[in-house]
């Protein structure tokens, strides 16, 4: 089980920008978040998904105790440039969700072009509101719930979702997927 989930979450990261439509290669100068972020590459390349979402923070938001955070497999993707991490937060050995970080190094993506290629690749997905370059939430055929949303950090574009049992809300996952941004 977790590591079907934690594959789940970063196949769902790698392909989810992977469509043939090229995003237009400026960056949004109109986002506040669209701005690179003032430090070096290696930043967008250091991104943790278990630094950046701990377990703590987790548990306080799904209102569960002792939630483990456990590093998930490298997926990297060669064919879109996506070079995905992801963190899952266990509770006695059973998954609660997980996290997916995936840079697209070499890549000119607006982070709201990436979102919208989601929305258009995910039957059912619905905009969610606060944040600033979008975020889309879906449930998927495997019955998980996914809220993802993109920024630039260094100007590398870098997708962020958190995936859930499918009883999860956007209203549930938005704190994560915002502390996340945040973090990174």
């Amino acid at each position: 089980m977790r590591t079907f989930a934690v594959v789940l979450v970063a196949f769902a990261a790698l392909t989810a920008c992977s469509s043939g439509d090229e995003p237009a290669k400026t960056p949004s100068s109109s986002k506040p978040s669209s701005a690179p972020k003032p430090s070096s590459n290696a930043a967008a390349a250091s991104l943790d998904p278990c630094k950046l979402l701990p377990a703590a923070a987790v548990s306080k938001a799904l209102f569960l105790d002792n939630l483990q955070a456990v590093a998930g497999p490298v997926q990297d993707n060669a064919a879109n440039g996506g070079k995905a991490r992801s963190c899952e937060y266990q509770l006695n050995g059973k998954a609660a969700g997980a996290l997916a970080v995936t840079r697209y190094e070499g890549r000119q993506a607006k982070p709201a072009d990436m979102v919208a290629s989601i929305k258009k690749a995910k039957a059912g997905a619905q905009d969610v509101a606060g944040f600033p370059d979008g975020a889309v939430f879906y449930v998927d055929e495997q019955k998980t719930a996914t809220l993802a949303s993109a920024e630039l950090v260094s100007g590398t574009p870098v997708l962020v979702n958190y995936t859930g049992p499918a009883k999860m809300t956007a209203e549930q996952m938005a704190p994560l997927v915002k502390a996340a941004l945040d973090a990174s």
